[in-house]
């Protein structure tokens, strides 16, 4: 059997967009950082969200049956924190300290993120620790043209097109 924290530090070296993926329903409102994001197909346009089984968040977001993608830019840094439970901020407090509105399907949309992708769940697959959402795209809401936030090597880290520099 694979040595789990030898996966754990191999798998760090692999850099990844940081989103916080919310959720509001029957169940109640949610949100949890993640770097676990993938697009699958554009037709019907579909993303592949995986989230530790062992979440308030999974519970939250397999009965809602919604979520919305919000990708983080890199000077939302201390909300991927916030979400992420590393700032010390109750899970039922950390919409209170970000700006956010309500997408179609009726979960929360970051004000600041980069990009938004409000999606209603289509399927859902355990895989060890994790749930794996497939999650059909139902809205995009685009923000402003800003470096994007990664999390490389156990650290976040502020990547922008070669036009541009991060300070």
């Amino acid at each position: 059997m694979l040595d789990q924290s030898l996966f754990r530090t191999a798998m760090s070296k692999l850099g990844a967009a940081v989103s916080v993926v919310t959720s509001d329903g029957v169940a109640g409102k949610c949100g949890t950082t993640v770097t676990a994001v993938s697009s699958v197909t554009d037709s019907p346009a579909t993303l592949l969200v995986c989230i530790n089984r062992n979440s308030w968040s999974n519970k939250t977001i397999k009965a809602n049956g919604r979520i919305c993608v919000n990708v983080l830019a890199h000077e939302d840094e201390e909300i991927a924190r916030i979400f992420a439970g590393m700032a010390g901020v109750p899970a039922e407090l950390r919409f209170d300290h970000v700006a956010h509105h309500q997408g179609t399907t009726g979960a929360p949309i970051l004000t600041s993120a980069l990009v938004a992708f409000d999606c209603r769940i289509s399927e859902m697959v355990e895989c060890g620790s994790h749930t794996i959402f497939l999650a059909e795209v139902v809205q995009i809401e685009l923000g402003e043209d800003r470096a994007g936030l990664v999390y490389f090597d156990r650290h976040y880290h502020g990547v922008a097109p070669t036009a541009q520099r991060i300070a």
